[in-house]
């Protein structure tokens, strides 16, 4: 099982989590491109830091909002979203390349993760960047969700990823960081979860139904008070149940 987290976010003067703590407790690294969150430096840092750590680096593609950290879903045509998935797809894969590291995934964030689950035109405009940019390109995302689909479509390796602190609604969907709930923080809490989704495959939704999901990949948010004692007790119990840990790319 993949252990995954949202990093390299830090803007400027602005510090967005603990990277360094979170770096030695993942496998993988999905790394702001510098239009929802990251700078150049930023971004430098942090693939430095997962090229010294065998971590693996994502590109972590968001909608063009730095005010609104990419949480805002925004209604670009094809074009534009085409091209500013394949700006930040160039933009890191430039930086990881000057440290020795390589993009090795590609997940969608925030508003635009949410929106391209549903989304088809939204989905194979960022599909069709990746696509232009790397066609060997694995996507990490929403099972059942329509990028997915287009993802294999084009031939592209799906994988499917899932939250051990997000509370999901019925549908499989996530409940949205704008409502109260959205983001569990009890560290045993979300331990519990991530063992049974790696184990069991399966996640409690928010009115007590099960919901089946086939993760090879499991997030931690990254920027979140507690997210390191979080990070820290899920590795820790997911080891305890004997889940082997490893990159998924």
């Amino acid at each position: 099982m993949d252990l995954n987290a949202d990093l390299g976010e830090s803007f400027g003067s602005w510090t967005m989590g603990d990277d360094a703590a979170m770096f030695p407790l993942i496998t993988s690294a999905s790394v702001a491109c510098g239009l929802h969150a990251g700078d150049p430096v930023t971004m430098l840092d942090t693939c430095r830091a997962a090229f010294e750590l065998d971590v693996r680096v994502g590109a972590h593609v968001g909608y063009p909002d730095l005010a609104g950290f990419g949480l805002r879903s925004i209604d670009m045509t094809f074009d534009d979203l085409f091209g500013a998935v394949l700006y930040q797809l160039g933009a890191l894969d430039g930086v990881a390349h000057a440290v020795g590291a390589s993009v090795d995934f590609v997940k969608a964030h925030g508003a635009l993760y949410d929106r391209t689950v549903y989304d088809a035109e939204q989905a194979s405009a960022v599909i069709a960047a990746i696509q232009a940019y790397d066609p060997g390109l694995p996507i990490l995302g929403q099972q059942g969700s329509a990028l997915l689909s287009f993802a294999a479509e084009a031939g592209h390796p799906v994988f499917h990823e899932a939250f051990a602190d997000r509370a999901y609604l019925p549908d499989g969907t996530l409940v949205p960081r704008s409502e109260d709930g959205a983001l569990l923080q009890d560290a045993r809490e979300v331990a519990e979860r991530a063992v049974r989704l790696a184990i069991h495959g399966e996640v409690e939704a928010v009115d007590g139904s099960v919901i089946r999901i086939q993760p090879h990949s499991l997030c931690l948010q990254g920027g979140t008070p507690g997210s390191v004692e979080t990070a820290t007790a899920v590795r820790k119990a997911l080891e305890a149940a004997g889940v082997e840990l490893e990159p998924f790319a």
